[in-house]
């Protein structure tokens, strides 16, 4: 009999067509999410779940007695309730690696963005105000031979410091929970404790996941560290951050800028005072979002998800999940 799996999100025409040669398969086709309850009334039948968010919890699995498995489409798994689903032997897959580089561009876009003020000055002459005479007061930073400092070298980090290095002959530092010395051979990165990093660096960028550990990472604390001349870049999770706490730095000047890709709250409040800052460079959580990185995804996806179904170890296992 073939396996049941409910998609949770549209998904491209070939991925589909891979899941309906080895699944009898329903889709949510709707652009906008589902609705969790509605969510919840699919998985009564279902062996597989594909989704790209929403809590995999005890309540989920109550509504999903034959669950098996959970495909992330996503890098990230702080959806999952990993207790809840090692208590149901429920398998859960995500997407990395293929987003790498494609997170990794976004980051260095951030980075220039804010170094050099490109959105603020594209407003500025679109709205006529570039006049004859002195310019100073709309110039940047370099980003060339500046000191870059890593929160988090993984994959992604590792390509954000090729760039860095290789690209714009920066000098990189980095911290991780467990020194990368491959890394530091290989990229001629540099380990620092957090304090070091964030007094040295003239751009921090946080790539770390979002664990209970990571959970407001960098608060009031760690923002007083940095360097009056430094910029934040945060590509990694909302949650990592105080957002409170990065506010109140931007509005006292204790740090020149920021570029955010992510967010407490997502879709951000229009009222959130980030939006208002011509220092600050907001993104809507995009940095994997190319049409050939979400189909990627998309396909490393629905893999797991019909291999866990076959019987065989899912190629993307989350590593709290593997037994």
């Amino acid at each position: 009999m073939r396996p049941k799996v409910f998609l949770a999100k549209q998904v491209p025409s070939e991925v589909e067509a891979y899941i309906a040669q080895h699944c009898d398969y329903r889709m949510w086709d709707r652009k906008e999410e589902i609705p969790r309850q509605q969510l919840l009334e699919e998985l009564s039948d279902v062996d597989g779940l594909l989704i790209s968010g929403g809590s995999i919890d005890q309540e989920l699995l109550e509504h999903a007695p034959k669950l098996k498995i959970v495909s992330n489409v996503s890098v990230g798994y702080n959806n999952f309730d990993i207790e809840a689903m090692q208590a149901r032997d429920v398998m859960g897959t995500h997407t990395p690696g293929v987003l790498d580089e494609t997170v990794a561009d976004t980051v260095f876009g951030l980075i220039l963005a804010t170094a050099r003020r490109i959105p603020e000055l594209d407003a500025y002459v679109k709205a006529g105000k570039w006049k004859k005479g002195s310019e100073e007061h709309i110039f940047g930073i370099d980003v060339h031979h500046a000191k870059l400092g890593i929160i988090g070298l993984g994959r992604i980090g590792e390509a954000i410091a090729r760039r860095a290095k290789f690209g714009f002959n920066m000098d990189v530092v980095y911290y991780n929970r467990s020194r990368k010395t491959e890394a530091e051979q290989k990229l001629g990165v540099v380990y620092r404790s957090l304090q070091e990093l964030l007094q040295e660096s003239d751009f921090v960028v946080v790539m770390t996941p979002l664990t209970p550990e990571t959970t407001q990472f960098i608060g009031r604390e760690e923002l007083a560290l940095m360097k009056k001349t430094a910029i934040f870049i945060n590509a990694s999770r909302g949650q990592t951050v105080d957002e409170e706490a990065l506010i109140e730095a931007l509005e006292k000047a204790s740090i020149r800028g920021a570029g955010l890709d992510v967010f407490q709250q997502e879709p951000v409040d229009p009222d959130n005072k980030l939006l208002q800052m011509p220092n600050v460079v907001t993104l809507p959580h995009i940095g994997s979002a190319t049409h050939q990185t979400r189909f990627d995804m998309a396909m490393l996806a629905a893999n797991n998800l019909v291999k866990g179904l076959q019987g065989e170890i899912p190629p993307s296992l989350v590593p709290e999940l593997k037994r």
